[in-house]
């Protein structure tokens, strides 16, 4: 489905039901898209903790997880992998490939991804997936070509949010009102 040809917020809904996994890319997404070096010109890896919290409450809930980067990113490894055990495409090269890479090792359909985003590169997962976002940040291009916007900028909240609608929606976020 192309997400201009339904109206967003009946696309959304109908999206979030059949959600099982969210890939997203490390620059501009899981970080605000600085590029931080020491002294000796080594990446600092750098994760805003209620990203890293909606990571590990989507783990523990059965979503499945994809972070890809179309550079070498492997400073993000240890990191990511202390917040639990999702697939990272950290290695640089085709970010469609790794995406079908995912997909296709958790026999997932294109309807049942979501994919969070920010730039150009990332639009042929966008076209794709059954959930395609992007930051509120995110490059002007994209914002007429995915069904939500995050109203979060990337690294400061945006993962939260669309793990959060996505377990929110199937009855999976332990954390509601519902008390």
């Amino acid at each position: 489905m192309q997400p201009f040809e339904a109206d967003p917020s009946s696309q959304v809904g109908t999206a979030l039901d059949a959600i099982k996994a969210v890939i997203f890319p490390i620059d501009g997404v899981l970080t605000d898209g600085a590029i931080t070096l020491d002294s000796e010109g080594r990446e600092l890896a750098r994760l805003y903790a209620r990203d890293g919290v909606a990571i590990r409450e989507a783990l523990r809930s059965g979503l499945r997880i994809a972070v890809i980067s179309g550079r070498n990113a492997s400073v993000y490894q240890p990191l990511l992998e202390a917040a639990g055990a999702m697939d990272l495409y950290l290695e640089g090269g085709d970010l469609l490939d790794a995406y079908e890479s995912f997909k296709q090792r958790y026999d997932l359909k294109d309807e049942e991804c979501a994919c969070i985003a920010d730039d150009i590169e990332d639009l042929d997962i966008l076209r794709k997936v059954g959930l395609p976002v992007t930051t509120i940040n995110g490059v002007e291009y994209l914002r007429n070509r995915v069904a939500y916007i995050s109203v979060y900028e990337g690294g400061r909240g945006c993962i939260r949010e669309i793990v959060e609608m996505i377990l929110e929606h199937q009855g999976r976020w332990p954390y509601g009102d519902k008390e």
